[in-house]
């Protein structure tokens, strides 16, 4: 369910309705669906995932963080992977994390302070942003800034707490959090059965075989493992004669 295939499918499925819209285009419309991806872990592999999207003429909104433990967003390597996929047409945004912060004047202002840093480090304009983990609280506030739109605002998405995989929200929502699908898969009879979507999906959950959660963060892990020895290697001149000794996979 977590192939390049099963995503490819779940895109032909949106583009046969001709509703696909991005952020700003659903603001005006009666009928979208949006497409988005929060990026936790590898910038790498939202990379993969938006060439795929491109080889079905396809283009959705890719939301990084700034303040990441797994990737540096404003590294060489990612700043050039992040302005290709600009240019290719992708729609870059900030995945804001709260860090622990509740108070929501403060949070406001932290937003806009991230996406002016990013706008300036990667020399286009950032004006889009989803939440990392958002509280109830946080939804239920539906922050609204000038210029600037939250994938979580009331016009993109429905608010209730209490809601369930069978509850009836103006808005359909669905994500492929924790590796499970909630509140639906977005085939076509899913799809063609509501007026209004948006997907979220992670980009680390998606590889060209598709794995289980265990086998996918094993995959994942490994690959961590080996761009940690490729920054070591390139910074270090006294680890090539190391590095053999640390060639061997952590997981298998």
């Amino acid at each position: 369910m977590f192939s390049y295939n099963d995503y490819r499918e779940i895109l032909r499925a949106i583009k046969d309705t001709g509703l696909y819209a991005t952020y700003e285009e659903a603001l005006t419309r009666d009928s979208f669906i949006i497409m988005r991806h929060d990026v936790e872990y590898s910038v790498e592999r939202a990379y993969a995932l938006s060439k795929v999207e491109e080889s079905m003429d396809f283009r959705s909104t890719f939301f990084f963080q700034w303040t990441n433990n797994s990737y540096n967003i404003l590294s060489r390597k990612n700043r050039d992977i992040l302005t290709d996929m600009h240019e290719r047409g992708q729609h870059i945004g900030l995945h804001f994390a709260l860090n622990g912060m509740t108070d929501m004047k403060l949070v406001r202002e932290r937003i806009k302070q991230e996406m002016d840093m990013l706008s300036n480090m990667l020399g286009f304009q950032i004006n889009s942003f989803s939440i990392h983990r958002p509280s109830p609280d946080v939804l239920a506030e539906n922050i609204k800034l000038p210029g600037i739109l939250n994938a979580y605002q009331d016009e993109f998405f429905s608010f209730d707490p209490k809601a369930t995989p069978e509850s009836q929200l103006e808005i359909k929502y669905m994500s492929d959090a924790n590796h499970i699908w909630r509140y639906g898969y977005p085939d076509e009879e899913t799809i063609k059965s509501h007026k209004k979507i948006q997907i979220l999906t992670h980009p680390f959950a998606w590889t060209k075989k598709g794995y289980d959660n265990m086998e996918n963060y094993k995959t994942l892990i490994n690959e961590k493992y080996v761009e940690l020895l490729d920054s070591i290697d390139n910074e270090c001149k006294d680890f090539g004669p190391l590095r053999d000794n640390f060639d061997k996979l952590p997981l298998e």
